[in-house]
């Protein structure tokens, strides 16, 4: 093997090794990842941050409803706070590759944090309007185009051990879950007794914690890379690896499908806690809270997982516990049935984007990791907001039940010709698994 062949496949192996059975220091291996300095600082930091971002998205798709009492809008406001991720993050994901990826972190949580201050003093000054709204949400969305390929590309620099890094895309999953179990309980209480504003304004705050654990992070001096070829060719060598490696290709499919048709319920929560429940802010964050519930779940039970081995099968039970999900909240008309399908439709949401996600930072080389995560971006982020507007639109035609339910279905679809693509997904790991020692050599396990 050339010393180029040896540099990759040790670097490879480095950045995702799964040698085992090792030792943690008497930690619990579902938790091995909390070992690492950084990824503490992340982990207290973000969830401190996440508590308000959950009570921003409750708060506002309750403000625009309660503003226009129009799902068509709430799809609009969706739409317009997404759409850059599709337009941007690809581009975004080829500077995240070129640049400091703390650095990049650092402005987006402060943009991101004058975004949330901007809207509670709008909210709280009685001046909030519809175009006011639909401006701070491009403005985020343009933020989240870049902060999400950055934010998952910098997983692997906060642990030191590199074998760590499958159990911290877990733990940062069941972190976002925790978050969303407290957010949105929060955000309906409290604007049930004051104000929108007053969950933004917490939002903003909160960014302070993620701000200060960045720069509190002990990193080495970023490596100095010289970019011998231009942006746009860099973009196109991402793009020849994303549609020409089936793993990926086929999980990005399934994930921009699922995005397009299924995630975009979320979207509608406020009509069923308003109109089919009968309800009020409290109801929404309930319902908010039992999925977050069932997301968690699905994100601890891949934590104590010792192997990525059988995450691939997953991923279309994943989309049929999805579907079943939407299937079954769409047909609900009891406050307790709700809760129980939220929380099912969190189980499966979660368990296919966080196995799909640990599953593409196992198998990417570090080179194209930023521009790879910019797709998966594309694929999970930017095709929600064109789902946003057809939910918002179908639902303003035939009813927000009818609309969960077609997009149960269409859900369901997607997780049966992904069971279809397995065998050749499989075949396509396992030369991979064995070249990093996951997989023995001579035997011909699952992926």
């Amino acid at each position: 093997m050339s010393d180029s062949g040896k540099t990759t496949r040790e670097g490879i192996i480095e950045a995702t090794g799964a040698v085992e059975p090792r030792t943690y220091g008497g930690m619990s291996h579902a938790w091995r990842a909390l070992r690492h300095r950084n990824f503490r600082l992340f982990f207290g930091g973000q969830s401190i941050s996440l508590i308000g971002t959950w009570m921003t998205l409750v708060a506002t798709s309750w403000l625009v409803y309660r503003l226009t009492g129009s799902a068509l809008l709430l799809g609009t406001i969706s739409f317009v706070g997404q759409i850059p991720s599709f337009l941007l993050a690809p581009f975004a994901g080829v500077w995240v590759d070129r640049l400091d990826r703390r650095k990049v972190l650092l402005a987006t949580q402060a943009l991101s944090m004058v975004q949330s201050l901007a809207l509670a003093a709008l909210t709280l000054t009685h001046h909030i309007t519809i175009p006011w709204l639909l401006a701070l949400s491009a403005m985020q969305g343009i933020v989240n185009a870049f902060d999400m390929p950055s934010r998952q590309a910098f997983m692997v620099h906060m642990v030191e051990d590199r074998r760590d890094l499958s159990n911290a895309i877990a733990l940062n999953s069941s972190m976002v879950n925790m978050t969303r179990l407290i957010g949105p309980s929060l955000a309906g209480m409290l604007i049930a007794v004051s104000s929108e504003g007053w969950c933004f304004l917490i939002d903003g705050i909160s960014y302070l914690a993620v701000i200060a654990s960045l720069l509190m992070m002990r990193l080495p001096a970023p490596m100095a890379r010289r970019n011998a070829t231009s942006a746009l060719s860099e973009l196109k060598a991402g793009w020849t690896y994303v549609s020409g490696f089936l793993p990926i290709r086929t999980i990005l499919l399934l994930f921009a499908a699922v995005s397009l048709l299924g995630m975009p319920f979320v979207v509608l929560t406020p009509i069923f806690a308003a109109r089919i429940l009968h309800g009020g802010p409290h109801t929404l964050g309930f319902l908010m809270g039992a999925m977050g519930v069932g997301s968690l779940v699905s994100a601890l039970s891949l934590a104590v997982r010792k192997s990525v081995l059988g995450l691939v099968k997953m991923i279309p039970i994943a989309g049929t516990v999805f579907g079943l999900g939407l299937i079954g909240f769409g047909l609900s008309r009891a406050f307790w049935l709700s809760m129980v399908m939220a929380f099912v439709a969190g189980v499966g949401m979660m368990l296919g984007m966080a196995g799909s996600n640990t599953i593409i930072q196992t198998i990417v080389p570090e080179d194209k990791r930023g521009r790879v995560m910019g797709y998966y971006a594309m694929a999970l982020m930017g095709m929600a907001p064109f789902g946003s507007l057809l939910a918002g639109t179908m639902a303003h035609a035939v009813g927000a039940p009818l609309t969960v339910i077609a997009n149960g279905i269409a859900v369901l679809l997607g997780a049966a010709w992904f069971t279809m693509q397995l065998p050749a997904v499989h075949r396509a790991i396992r030369p991979i698994y064995r070249e990093m020692g996951i997989l023995p050599a001579e035997e011909g396990m699952q992926s």
